[in-house]
This record gives C-alpha cells, structure tokens and sequence, in this order.
C-alpha cells in the first residue's frame, strides 16, 4: 500500500547523509526519553535503597522486616522518581521527549533497582540473604557502568569508580547505622 511505496520514494530519493541524520537524531531521542532516565533509575533505585534495606537488616537480623522496609523503599522511590521526572520538565524546550515516557520509565527501573537487593530477604537465613543481596548489588553497579559506558559514552572505569564508590559508601552507611 502507501507505506511500501512511501518507502520505496524515501529508498530512490532521500540521501544517504540525509538517512544518517535522521538515524542520529532518532538514537538521541531514544538515548533522551528512555536510556537516561532508565539509568538514572537504576541508579537511584540501586544506590539510594541500600542504606534502608542494610540498615533494617544489621538492626533486626530479620529478613522479612528487611523485606518490608526494602519494598517500601522501593516502591516509595519509584513513585518519587516517576513522579519528579514527569513534573520537572514537559519535554518541548529540552527536547527530552513525553514526560509520560520518561516517567514510566525511570519510576519502573527505580523500583526494579531497589527490588533487586531487597527480595534476597525472602530468603529466611540472614547472612544467606545478606550475602545473595551483597552480591546483587554487585551486579546492579556493574550493569550501571556497562550502560553509562554503552549509551552515554562514559569511560567504562570512570562509570565504575564512580558507580562502585557511591554505592560503597552508600552500603558502609547502612551497615553502620544498622549496628548502632
């Protein structure tokens, strides 16, 4: 129909410098709407929930507590984020995209960041548990890097140092406050 002859003009008569730009400008907008605040999310869900969940988990030694405050926050901190990225900025002067888009997004990988640490506490043995969710953890910050260095052209090192620093002082607050 149209669209197969649509495409076939385009194919005939669109230069190829002018299907480059086009490709370029698709891949920021897909880097803008959903890679950015997907990341942010997962930062934010990955580093900002860990002081909660290992504070509640050295203060109780219970893991089901340790569960509930983990979900908490990471439901807590979706919402927050999804809600923060929707209200902050409608999209047209920053050219970001749909605010719905991006809400989505970073509520979701939010949520999904912090989840990730937290359902190791369903497992009822606290070091188990404790060890399972550490080790999580380590994957999270390392996923992190991979995806700042893939998309955001980020030095693979730097992204990790930065990522793996944060995330570390983050844990040490946690644990330190949990044995207060």
């Amino acid at each position: 129909g149209h669209e197969s002859s649509a495409h076939e003009l385009e194919q005939q008569h669109v230069p190829g410098a002018v299907k480059e730009e086009e490709a370029s400008a698709e891949q920021r907008q897909f880097i803008l709407t959903y890679v950015q605040p997907g990341l942010a999310g997962l930062m934010d869900g990955s580093v900002s929930t860990l002081a909660p969940i290992f504070a509640a988990a050295f203060a109780t030694h219970a893991t089901f507590q340790t569960f509930l405050v983990g979900l908490a926050a990471s439901i807590g901190a979706g919402i927050s984020m999804g809600f923060t990225e929707v209200a902050s900025d409608d999209g047209k002067l920053s050219g970001r995209g749909s605010p719905l888009k991006r809400g989505l997004t970073v509520g979701i990988m939010t949520t999904l960041g912090g989840l990730g640490h937290a359902l190791p506490y369903l497992i009822p043995y606290f070091w188990t548990a404790t060890i399972v969710a550490a080790v999580v953890v380590f994957f999270e910050l390392w996923a992190i890097a991979f995806i700042q260095n893939r998309y955001m052209q980020t030095p693979f090192w730097r992204a990790a140092f930065q990522v793996v620093l944060g995330g570390a002082l983050v844990f040490g607050a946690g644990v330190l406050i949990g044995n207060a």
